[in-house]
C-alpha cells in the first residue's frame, strides 16, 4: 500500500487509463494552435537552394531523391500483401506503405515545378502518411479498431481537407496552415507520448519502441537539414538540406516499414 500522497507513476495506472493521456495531448496540441492564429506559408517557400538541371531534369536532386520514397513503399506493400494476416494495425499500415510510395510521385511532381498548385500534389500523399501512421499507431498501443475502416477513412479524409483548406485558404490570401501542421505533426508528439507511457501492444506483431525512436530521430534530423537548406549546400557543395531531408525522411519510413514487416513475419 502507498503511503498517503505519494503520486502514482504512469506505467502503475492500467493502459488503457493511461491511454487517455493521449487525449489530453492532442487537445493541448489543438488549443495551442487555435491560439497561435492562421499560420501563413512563407513567400519563399518554392525558392530551393539547388536549382540545377541534370539531363534535362529541372531542379534534378530534388525530384530525383524521392526515388527512395517509391522503392520503401512498393516493397512494403508487396511484403504485407505477402504476410496474409497483417495483425491489428495491418490495413493503416498497408495504406502507409501506398501513401509513401505515392509521395515519390507527389514530391517530384512539386519540385520538378514548384508552385501552390504542384504543392498541393506534393502534400496529399504526405498528409494521407501521416493520417495512415496515426492511425497504425493507435491501432498498436490504444485499441485495435483505430485500423477498422471507419476511423482510418475518417483520418484520410480529415487529411485530404487539410490540404484543400491550406489551398482555399491560400487562395484568398490569407494563407493558414493549422489543419496541415496538425495532421503532419500530432504522430510526432503521439509516439515518443505512448512510449513515455509504456503503452503495450494491442496485439503480436506490432513495431517495438527502439524502431519507433530511430524514426523520431530521423525525422527530426531530416526537418532540421530542411530549414537549414542553403547552408547545408554552401558547406557541402553538392547537396542540399532539403536533397538530404528527402533521403532522411525516406531512410525512416523505410526503417519503420522494414520494422512492420519484420515483426509480422516473426508472428
Amino acid at each position: 500500500m502507498k503511503p498517503f500522497g505519494m503520486a502514482v507513476s504512469s506505467s502503475a495506472q492500467p493502459p488503457v487509463q493511461r491511454a487517455w493521456w493521449l487525449l489530453v495531448v492532442t487537445a493541448v496540441a489543438a488549443a495551442a494552435l487555435w491560439q497561435h492564429g492562421p499560420i501563413a506559408q512563407w513567400a519563399h517557400y518554392h525558392q530551393f537552394a539547388d536549382a540545377r538541371a541534370w539531363w534535362s531534369i529541372p531542379n534534378a536532386a530534388n525530384v530525383l531523391s524521392n526515388l527512395p520514397f517509391l522503392w520503401a513503399g512498393c516493397w512494403a506493400a508487396m511484403q504485407l500483401a505477402r504476410c496474409g494476416e497483417r495483425g491489428a494495425a495491418g490495413n493503416a499500415w498497408m495504406c502507409f506503405a501506398a501513401a509513401v510510395a505515392c509521395t515519390a510521385f507527389g514530391s517530384a511532381f512539386y519540385h520538378w515545378s514548384p508552385s501552390n498548385g504542384t504543392l498541393v500534389v506534393d502534400r496529399l500523399p504526405i498528409a494521407w502518411a501521416c493520417a495512415s501512421l496515426l492511425c497504425a499507431l493507435l491501432a498498436e498501443r490504444v485499441h485495435p479498431s483505430f485500423a477498422r475502416a471507419t476511423p482510418l477513412t475518417g483520418a484520410l479524409l480529415f487529411a485530404t481537407v487539410s490540404v484543400a483548406f491550406w489551398w482555399w485558404t491560400e487562395s484568398q490570401g490569407r494563407s493558414d496552415l493549422r489543419l496541415y501542421a496538425a495532421v503532419q505533426f500530432l504522430p510526432m508528439l503521439l509516439v515518443p507520448a505512448a512510449l513515455a507511457l509504456r503503452l503495450p501492444p494491442t496485439s503480436a506483431g506490432a513495431v517495438a519502441g527502439r524502431d519507433w525512436c530511430i524514426v523520431l530521430v530521423l525525422y527530426a534530423a531530416a526537418k532540421l537539414l530542411e530549414g537549414a537548406d542553403e547552408h547545408v549546400l554552401t558547406a557541402i557543395g553538392w547537396l542540399s538540406g532539403h536533397t538530404l531531408k528527402h533521403l532522411l525522411a525516406a531512410a525512416a519510413a523505410a526503417w519503420l516499414l522494414r520494422a512492420v514487416v519484420q515483426a509480422r513475419q516473426l508472428r
